[in-house]
C-alpha cells in the first residue's frame, strides 16, 4: 500500500487515524479530489437530532457527499489503473434501535439484519448499502468499518446528543446531579479513540475487501458502573438520577443493551491497549480537571 486518500481526516476519530496512520494524504473540507485508489472516508454527520433543525443535513452530508467523492474515485481509478479499497467508516447505529442482546449473549456480528431509526442512522446505513451497490456496478473494492462508542480527550464535539457519556464526566466535574435513563444499568461497547484508530488501520491495511467489520472492543460496559467510577476519581458530589427517556430518544435511540462481536477484528490481531478505566482517567486528568489542583 502506497499512499491512503482521507476524507474526513481532520475530525475527531479522522484526526487521530491519520496520527497513527502518518503519511497519507488529508484532504480539506470540501475538496473532494482523490489522490490514491487506498481510501478511507470519516464524512459524516454525528447524531440523530440534525432533522429538528436541518432535515437535509444527513441526506447531503452522507449520501449526497458519499456519491460525489464516489464518482471521483471511480474516476481516478480508470484514469490510473491503480487497484485500491475504498474504506468507509460507518457507526453502529446501523443495526438498529432494537438491536441488542441480554446479559452474558453474544454480541451482535456484522451479519445481523440492520434496521435503524432516525435520520443520521438510516443515512449511514443507506450509505453501506449506496457504497456496496456502486462498487458492485463499476468492479470497486469496499470495506464498511461500523464503529462502536469511541472515547477520547480531543472530542470537540461531546453533548449530551453525542458522547453523552463524556458530556456527563463534565456534569460531575460540576457537581451537577447526573441523569440516567434506567438507573445506567445497560450496557454498551466503548472503544478508546486510539484503539479505535489502530484498528481502522489494521483492517485497511489487512481486511478482506469487500467485507464489513465491527470496530470496538467487543465488551460489554455498564453504563452506570462508569459513571460511579467517575464520580469516585473526581470526587464529585453529583447526585446519580433515574429519568424517563424523551419521546424521541425513545424512537430513534437504541434503549438496550449492546455491544457488537468483534471475532472478524481479532482474527486480524487486534487487542485493546486501553481499558474503559484507562480512558476515562485520561479524559478525567487531561481534560475535565484542573492539572493545577
Amino acid at each position: 500500500m502506497a499512499m491512503v486518500n482521507v476524507f474526513g481526516g481532520y475530525g475527531f476519530v479522522g484526526s487521530e487515524y491519520c496520527n497513527v496512520a502518518k503519511g497519507w494524504i488529508k484532504n480539506y473540507r470540501d475538496n473532494y479530489q482523490v489522490r490514491s485508489a487506498d481510501c478511507v472516508y470519516f464524512i459524516s454527520t454525528v447524531d440523530n437530532y440534525n432533522v429538528h433543525v436541518d432535515s437535509l443535513l444527513d441526506i447531503n452530508t452522507n449520501l449526497v457527499v458519499l456519491v460525489k467523492v464516489l464518482d471521483e474515485y471511480r474516476k481516478y481509478v480508470k484514469e490510473t489503473g491503480e487497484k485500491g479499497t475504498f474504506n468507509f467508516v460507518s457507526s453502529w447505529f446501523v443495526y438498529g434501535k432494537d438491536s441488542g442482546f441480554g446479559e452474558g449473549s453474544r454480541g451482535i456480528p456484522e451479519t445481523e439484519s440492520c434496521d435503524p431509526k432516525g435520520f443520521y442512522s438510516i443515512t449511514k446505513r443507506c450509505a453501506e448499502q449506496l457504497l456496496m451497490s456502486y462498487c458492485e456496478t463499476f468492479d470497486l473494492n469496499y470495506r464498511i468499518l461500523r464503529l462502536a462508542n469511541v472515547l477520547g480527550k480531543e472530542d470537540k464535539k461531546v453533548s449530551a446528543k453525542k458522547n453523552a457519556l463524556q458530556y456527563l464526566l463534565g456534569e460531575l466535574k460540576a457537581n451537577r446531579p447526573v441523569d440516567l435513563y434506567d438507573s445506567g444499568y445497560f450496557y454498551r461497547d466503548y472503544i478508546d479513540v486510539r484503539d479505535c484508530a489502530r484498528a481502522i488501520d489494521l483492517c485497511v491495511r489487512t481486511g478482506e475487501q469487500n467485507s464489513i467489520y465491527n470496530i470496538g472492543n467487543g465488551t460489554g460496559i455498564i453504563f452506570r458502573d462508569i459513571i460511579r467510577y467517575a464520580r469516585d476519581a473526581m470526587d464529585s458530589g453529583s447526585e446519580i438520577r433515574t429519568i424517563e427517556q424523551k419521546e424521541f430518544h425513545k424512537k430513534v435511540q437504541s434503549s438496550r443493551s449492546f455491544f457488537m462481536d468483534n471475532t472478524k477484528l481479532r482474527e486480524l490481531g487486534y487487542r485493546p491497549e486501553y481499558s474503559i478505566q484507562q480512558t476515562i482517567d485520561d479524559i478525567i486528568y487531561d481534560t475535565l480537571t484542573d492539572k493545577n489542583n
